[in-house]
């Protein structure tokens, strides 16, 4: 899964030239990832995801990094109404920092600060909040934006640590799973990891304490006890149809 490609379409570094007269608009409707069925999260993210979603873990080009699943089918987000409302009490940083996110081209060295032009909520007609000030600078709005998305790629480095730490230890295994939906529809899930609790409990009391000092070991076990959510995932499939009958 390419984390930047997801939901974003025309992703253009921020330019006071550019943008000059540029705003953005609230909104309240997440259409725009109706039909994501997955997206990142960062491990600090863990306690408040793992209570809704299932926490597993994905391989792409950052490496593997865990993941919030959301639908049961690619191009499906049960967490999505038809009317574009967000159906879960916790929303992953990932979708809030839309419409704008970090590029790099030399591998995190140097971040540009990027804004997907398609986003509907952007305006140039004087509407909600502008990116920069008449005279040029960056305005209080989008340096409250470069703060978040600091603080989050602060977050996303970490998680590649724990990650790779998690592959150091040999801790992940390939899993699949079958489903039935209330529906009557059937299918499986695959491509992603979890942590293997046999290979867990085997670790030497010296690495496990290595994992509990730095919080590690918590976040394992969130992503165990989230794996149950799986259930509630799939029972949205039948209510998703009912309620769009």
């Amino acid at each position: 899964m390419s984390t930047a490609a997801l939901f974003y379409k025309n992703v253009t570094p921020v330019n006071k030239v550019r943008h000059a007269d540029w705003s953005i608009v609230g909104s309240n409707t997440f259409e725009f990832a109706k039909n994501i069925h997955s997206v990142p999260l960062n491990a600090i993210e863990f306690p408040s995801a793992c209570h809704e979603f299932t926490i597993v873990f994905a391989k792409n080009n950052d490496g593997v990094l865990p993941i919030a699943v959301m639908g049961v089918r690619v191009g499906e987000n049960l967490y999505v109404t038809a009317e574009g409302k967000w159906d879960a009490t916790y929303l992953p940083a990932f979708i809030r920092r839309y419409p704008f996110i970090f590029s790099t081209s030399d591998e995190g060295k140097t971040l540009t600060l990027c804004i997907d032009e398609e986003y509907k909520g952007c305006s140039q007609n004087g509407e909600g909040e502008r990116l920069f000030t008449e005279s040029g600078e960056n305005s209080p709005y989008l340096k409250k934006v470069v703060e978040f998305l600091q603080e989050y790629q602060g977050h996303f480095l970490r998680t590649q640590a724990f990650c790779k730490k998690l592959e150091e230890l040999d801790l992940l295994e390939p899993m699949s799973a079958q489903y039935k939906a209330a529906d009557g529809r059937e299918g499986s899930l695959s491509g992603f990891f979890v942590v293997n609790r046999d290979k867990l409990k085997k670790l030497s009391a010296e690495k496990l304490a290595e994992l509990a000092q730095t919080d590690e070991l918590e976040m394992i076990y969130l992503h165990l006890s989230s794996l149950g959510n799986l259930r509630k995932t799939i029972a949205r499939v039948g209510q998703q149809n009912s309620a769009n009958a």
